[in-house]
């Protein structure tokens, strides 16, 4: 409201200088159109014996060449000057307005008095030598009172003093009114939100009926609320999940070791220590996979700008693979494919999808690497009893399992496709599983680094199938 104030009171005063201005204006151009008239008169020689104010506030009187009176306004008193003004009854001035300098033809200047100041006109004109007139040039004068622009100014400016304080207050108090009015449903969406914690998070701010701002901020609020009751919702889950997964295998190495404690002379120590092996190494499995999707969840793994060569990480992938694999893996697809980004977690990528095709394939994985377009496209595929359609969407999130006492049997950790697909997503890449005659064929999609096109089905590594 300072503002509001500050900017009201500048454009008073300069409305009091603009009505000032104008009002000089206007008595200034009636002094001089009765000072041409005058002056027509006197060129003519048809000066009157009195001259007549147009306005009683305005006066003049004619001089000779020697200063005599010729003629003046007859309501001047003293008719040998402009004399000082005050009204009578009848609106003549008696008191002569008095001068201590003659201006120039032309000029103008203020006399200031009780009832001026005064502005003043002059012009020399030439007249002829017979009638009343003398021999000789003459001065016509028209003298006007500034007394109007000065009451109307500061009545004006009275008024504006005045008013401009109760203008503010009343302003102030109806912009107070209104923006309470209008802030009313933001403040209640406010405390709504703020009342809301992380226990019910179900719960939603209500939404205004018009389709206004403010209903647009409400409706963002529960979009905003549906994403983090979501996201509280899958942590809660993932919790619950990696807790459970975790306590399996201590579960079961535990009990173990206390049957074999118990019965230490009955005890075969070598398959107690082989099965405790296998305990370990699962567990150090999902503590792994859970770290790499906690890095993947804060981006703290970026991808690296490094040139991958794709198939290299194929071929060697499926040598790791070999020794204990019980499926052939037919590698003639494979040609060259170069990625750019993180070679850890792209290696990760091939090596889950290998490890999740072997772990469900009947007979043999097929793997093709092709480049096309902008993309390099990996294919893995199995021969095994396949992904129904119903979940290929669901084999993507974490601790997901089709077949729950299979995949634990095997070793899954049902988090494998879930970092695959978080990594492939990191990398600016696409994952789906598509549909296949036999078994499941996951489709992987990078940016090419080249950008070429170069056709699938090249000759595989080495040219010949890789198998056990």
């Amino acid at each position: 409201m300072v503002v509001v104030g500050a900017a009201l009171a500048v454009g008073g005063f300069g409305l009091v200088g603009l009505l000032g201005a104008s009002i000089e204006e206007g008595i200034e151009a009636s002094a001089n159109t009765q000072l041409a008239d005058i002056a027509s008169l006197a060129g003519a020689g048809q000066l009157p014996t009195r001259l007549a104010g147009s306005r009683g506030d305005t006066f003049a009187e004619v001089l000779d060449s020697s200063g005599g009176v010729v003629v003046a306004s007859a309501s001047l008193a003293d008719p040998a000057q402009l004399s000082r003004v005050h009204p009578s009854l009848d609106g003549a001035v008696i008191p002569r307005l008095t001068s201590t300098s003659t201006p120039a033809e032309g000029d103008l200047y203020q006399r200031d008095g009780d009832d001026g100041p005064y502005l003043v006109v002059s012009r020399t004109v030439v007249a002829p030598t017979h009638g009343v007139l003398q021999k000789g040039p003459l001065t016509v004068y028209v003298a006007a009172s500034l007394r109007p622009e000065g009451v109307t100014t500061g009545t004006v400016a009275l008024a504006l003093a005045c008013g401009l304080p109760v203008l503010v207050i009343m302003v102030g108090a109806l912009v107070w009114v209104l923006s309470g009015r209008a802030l009313r449903p933001v403040e209640a969406i406010r405390a709504e939100v703020a009342d809301i914690s992380g226990r019910d998070l179900h719960r939603r701010v209500s939404e205004p009926l018009a389709g206004d701002e403010v209903a647009s901020l409400a409706r963002t609020m529960n979009a905003m609320l549906d994403r983090l009751e979501s996201s509280a919702s899958h942590q809660r889950r993932f919790v619950a999940d990696a807790s459970h997964e975790l306590r399996s295998p201590l579960t079961v190495l535990q009990a173990t070791l206390e049957v074999a404690l118990t019965h230490p002379k009955d005890c075969a120590w070598d398959a107690v220590a082989g099965d405790a092996l296998e305990e370990a190494r699962r567990l150090q499995r999902l503590v792994e996979d859970l770290l790499v999707l906690a890095r993947a969840d804060e981006g703290t793994e970026a991808p690296r700008s490094q040139v991958v060569d794709l198939d290299e990480m194929i071929l060697k992938e499926a040598g790791r693979l070999r020794p204990r694999s019980r499926v052939s893996l037919d590698l003639h697809r494979v040609s060259g494919g170069r990625v750019r980004g993180n070679p850890e977690q792209l290696s990760r990528v091939v090596q889950n999808l290998l490890d999740n095709a072997e772990r469900h394939a009947d007979s043999s994985v097929t793997v093709e690497l092709s480049t096309s377009g902008r993309q390099v496209v990996l294919v893995v595929a199995d021969d095994g009893p396949g992904i129904p359609v119903a979940y290929r969407e669901q084999v993507f999130e974490r601790f997901a399992r089709l077949d729950e006492a299979r995949s634990q049997h095997e070793g899954g950790t049902g988090l494998g496709l879930a970092i695959v697909k978080q990594i492939v997503e990191i990398h600016g890449g696409t994952i789906e599983v598509a549909s296949s005659a036999t078994g499941a064929k996951l489709v992987i999609g990078l940016p090419c680094l080249d950008g070429g096109d170069t056709s699938a089905g090249g000759a595989g590594v080495d040219g010949l199938p890789f198998s056990p």
